[in-house]
């Protein structure tokens, strides 16, 4: 199968190393040619897992999308939600036709206020038969180190996902598939804003056990929201076959909550250290997704109208300025 990787982050250099490791060539967008350059010569990304080093006959780099896009069969698409819109707007309306595309995208558009597929649903005729997921628990630092990671695929046709997953499955990578596609992929947004939270709390100085009950009632949370907003109260027995306290929902979200290596707790960390946002996301030159996605999920919320106090504390810590403090006081009392 021909693969094409749109995306030069951490998590874009680890499936790149993923795909490689089992000896598929890939085609990859860089935006940047300098970046392209460097790969080409020194045979790593220089500024993502610099430690992860490729055999570039199995590389086809481009800083082309359409080139990148035309040459595959099944696109992965792993940009930072806020630029994915930026990034595919030049696509012809019928870029996607008879291709796969998996998403390894942890967010909301932000412009739009979608998902991925609804996005491309809307935008390029996208069917979700034809959309997979890519999810974790799973940190690229810790693929680079090759130490045993697990991924979660998930499509509407669970025979074409675990097809799929058998191309990322090596050595240090366990896969896993599941039908869940929309629900997989608000778990990933909203774990992102709980570990935004979770590292507020430890600049605020909380500890373990304030911590531990924090994290159970953020995966309640979860759930609540997931079925509120995909669930009739009458689909019960649909309800009953999705078990959040599996890897992708629960796994994702611990791990993301409490590893030094999660983007989203080290983002939450400076706030409540006293950072202001900007500041923050000028000293980590990163994108924290949970921040993004505080406000989607805040805008999805006035419509659903599901119980998410956490949730909406954090959205005003981040948007509404009000102090980290003052906010967790509200969560303590919340907390059960």
């Amino acid at each position: 199968m021909k693969f094409g990787i749109i995306g030069g982050g951490s998590w874009a250099t680890a499936i790149a190393k993923i795909l490689t490791d089992n000896g598929n060539n890939i085609h990859w967008f860089f935006r940047n040619e300098k970046i392209i350059a460097h790969v080409k010569h020194r045979k790593h990304n220089p500024h993502y897992l610099s430690q992860v080093y490729f055999n570039t006959d199995q590389l086809a780099l481009s800083s082309s999308i359409e080139e990148v896009v035309k040459n595959a069969e099944t696109l992965i698409i792993v940009t930072p939600s806020a630029y994915t819109e930026d990034i595919l707007q030049s696509l012809p309306k019928d870029a996607f036709k008879g291709k796969k595309i998996i998403s390894a995208i942890k967010g909301i558009l932000p412009g739009s206020n979608q998902l991925l597929n609804e996005y491309l649903a809307e935008q390029f005729d996208v069917e979700l038969k034809d959309y997979y997921t890519i999810l974790g628990p799973c940190h690229a630092e810790e693929v680079a180190a090759e130490k045993l990671s697990y991924l979660t695929f998930s499509g509407t046709d669970e025979n074409e996902a675990k097809h799929l997953s058998g191309f990322f499955k090596t050595d240090y990578i366990n896969v896993i598939t599941n039908t869940d596609v929309i629900g997989v992929q608000y778990a990933a947004i909203l774990k992102n804003i709980f570990a935004v939270g979770a590292g507020i709390a430890h600049g605020l100085e909380y500890g373990d056990n304030f911590l531990s009950v924090y994290i159970a009632n953020c995966a309640h949370e979860m759930g609540v929201f997931i079925k509120q907003l995909m669930w009739d109260e009458n689909d019960t027995e649909e309800q009953n076959l999705v078990n959040y306290a599996t890897s992708v929902y629960l796994g994702d979200l611990l791990v993301t909550c409490y590893s030094l290596y999660s983007r989203n707790r080290t983002f939450g960390n400076m706030i409540g250290k006293g950072y202001s946002v900007k500041a923050a996301q000028l000293e980590m030159n990163m994108v924290a997704e949970g921040y993004f996605a505080s406000k989607c999920v805040h805008k999805t919320n006035q419509q659903i109208h599901a119980q998410i106090p956490i949730t909406t504390t954090i959205y005003q810590i981040l948007w509404e300025h009000i102090p980290a403090e003052e906010g967790f006081k509200k969560i303590e009392a919340l907390l059960v």
